[in-house]
């Protein structure tokens, strides 16, 4: 019995070519569809909250230079450097306002806000320690921890910074520099973590420090 090739098969045969005598293989010939690419430009838009201004109490003298920023206040100055897409304005008001076209703008705000609140008002971070001897004194320039360790741990406080100590278990590092407050207190608490079974350590005083249940006994 002989096999028939219609038509358009036999033409679509003719079309292909060999790739080899020995496997017999046939491709065919047709050449694929073309496929556009559509390219969309996506623009990044400032946040509302880059958007606000930020005010500047009148015991604060701004030095602003291109792109170099200043605030001294009461309790120290500090200084910041913007990149070339970031613009900072002051009002007739004396608020400071920034124009910004890039997904930085909410970054550097803040990192502005922080500058002119911290020289004027300042910061303070927290601490708590908890556990059976556990306690912490400040002699002279060093705040000094028992911990359970062998020893106490002594650390030196950052020029700049003030560290307080109540009721020998409440901690409280104040200063201007909002970074330099965070980095200390970070430190500190990195001595001892709380643990999440009895929450023995150091914890910031506004940290929920989420507990696990010890193993259970043998039920009966």
């Amino acid at each position: 019995m002989s096999a028939s090739i219609s038509a358009p098969v036999q033409s679509s045969y003719l079309r292909c070519s060999f790739l080899g005598d020995a496997n017999k293989i046939r491709v065919s010939g047709a050449s694929a569809p073309r496929v556009a690419v559509v390219r969309r430009t996506v623009e990044c838009k400032e946040s509302r909250i880059g958007k606000q201004p930020i005010t500047v109490p009148s015991n604060v003298t701004l030095t602003m230079d291109g792109q170099y920023f200043k605030a001294k206040g009461p309790l120290g100055e500090l200084d910041l450097t913007y990149p070339r897409e970031i613009m900072v304005d002051k009002e007739e008001s004396g608020a400071l306002r920034h124009f910004l076209t890039t997904l930085i703008s909410l970054q550097k705000r803040t990192l502005t806000d922080n500058i002119v609140v911290g020289v004027s008002k300042g910061f303070e971070k927290k601490l708590q320690l908890i556990g059976t001897g556990y306690r912490a004194t400040v002699e002279g320039k060093d705040i000094v921890l028992n911990l359970g360790f062998s020893h106490p741990v002594r650390m030196t406080i950052p020029p700049g910074l003030q560290v307080k100590v109540e009721e020998n278990t409440r901690i409280t590092v104040s200063g201007y520099d909002k970074s330099e407050i965070g980095q200390f207190a970070a430190s500190i608490r990195k001595w001892r973590p709380p643990e999440p079974y009895k929450g023995k350590g150091v914890k910031y005083a506004d940290e929920v420090v989420r507990r696990k249940e010890g193993k259970a006994g043998k039920k009966k």
